[in-house]
């Protein structure tokens, strides 16, 4: 990776801080108004549901950043317990039942980005000082944007079948260009205030093939990543939200600033856009390459954690 900094490579990209006022920790899911709740709307023909979360907990493992471990599941309660007699319910009436935990990185499937997760300059979005993640997200935690929700018009780009392949390969660059090219061959209009969802396929080697073959020797994502044409285009295009099949949304190492992750700067904290991660797309293409039909209501409910850095999510996709 190069020794770039951040700042400098995002010096001169937009920004949409004090748009919605110098308090604003929802960002740019300000933009889905009304109007634009009853424009995802009107995208329902059918009413075929497409939930797009991950499983949680499988005894394979699940996909997950690399330093975070998989979800830790384990049983509270179970029929064992009344077995035992370690558990009893006086006045139960034979009543019993099971209670379950789980441990996991609220980042460790499906899920949203808090606004506040990722910064620079010791500025979260919207200029809010750093020092407010000390001991829980003071500032910019997924709790203002669970208030919203993410509800709008959305559209599936399948990269992966536009390049006529099963799954891009590891590190594979989209441009903004491809983007317009695969919307073009779909035949489907991307549109101001639109959720665009890119599929690279990339999540399914991990389901098909394993951990090993999703990691590799050297973690490298295919995916979007900083370029001045896209990151004006999400800025123009007023985009609130975007998601992917992939692990972090954005090409790992950025093949054009040769940094890590840098649209985690460019579009969430510097836009304040919503980032959906680890989304499996897989039905929802096969479902669209078969009726031509691209576009959909998204509904996504992110947990109301408080002070959380993100939340698990299951989003829909209501055709």
């Amino acid at each position: 990776m190069s020794e770039r900094d951040i700042t400098e490579v995002l010096a001169d990209a937009p920004s949409n801080w004090g748009k919605w006022g110098d308090d604003d920790e929802t960002g740019a899911l300000n933009y889905l108004t009304e109007a634009e709740v009853l424009r995802g709307v009107q995208a329902v023909e059918h009413g075929r549901t497409f939930t797009l979360g991950l499983p949680i907990g499988r005894r394979e493992g699940d996909p997950v950043w690399p330093g975070r471990s998989a979800a830790d599941h384990y049983m509270e309660l179970d029929k064992g317990h009344f077995e035992s007699g370690k558990f009893e319910m006086p006045a139960a009436g034979g009543l019993e039942y099971a209670d379950d935990v789980i441990y996991m990185f609220l980042q460790g499937t499906t899920q949203f980005d808090a606004l506040g997760h990722v910064w620079y300059d010791d500025q979260l979005y919207n200029g809010f000082d750093a020092g407010t993640t000390k001991g829980g997200m003071g500032r910019c935690s997924i709790e203002p944007m669970a208030d919203h929700g993410v509800v709008g018009r959305g559209v599936l780009l399948d990269v992966a079948r536009h390049r006529g392949r099963e799954r891009l390969d590891r590190g594979e660059r989209i441009t903004l260009d491809d983007l317009e090219a695969c919307a073009d061959e779909q035949g489907v209009d991307l549109r101001p205030r639109d959720i665009p969802l890119i599929r690279t396929g990339w999540i399914e080697l991990f389901y098909e093939e394993g951990e090993e073959a999703f990691y590799g020797d050297e973690f490298d994502e295919p995916g979007i990543t900083y370029s001045d044409d896209l990151v004006e285009w999400f800025h123009e295009m007023e985009i609130p939200a975007f998601g992917t099949d992939t692990i972090a949304n954005e090409q790992t190492v950025s093949d054009e600033t040769e940094t890590l992750l840098p649209l985690h700067g460019a579009l969430l904290r510097d836009q304040g856009v919503a980032f959906n991660e680890i989304n499996r797309l897989d039905e929802l293409a096969d479902d669209c390459a078969e009726d031509g039909k691209y576009d959909f209501l998204y509904v996504g409910s992110p947990l109301k954690i408080v002070g959380g850095t993100g939340s698990p999510v299951n989003p829909i996709a209501i055709k």
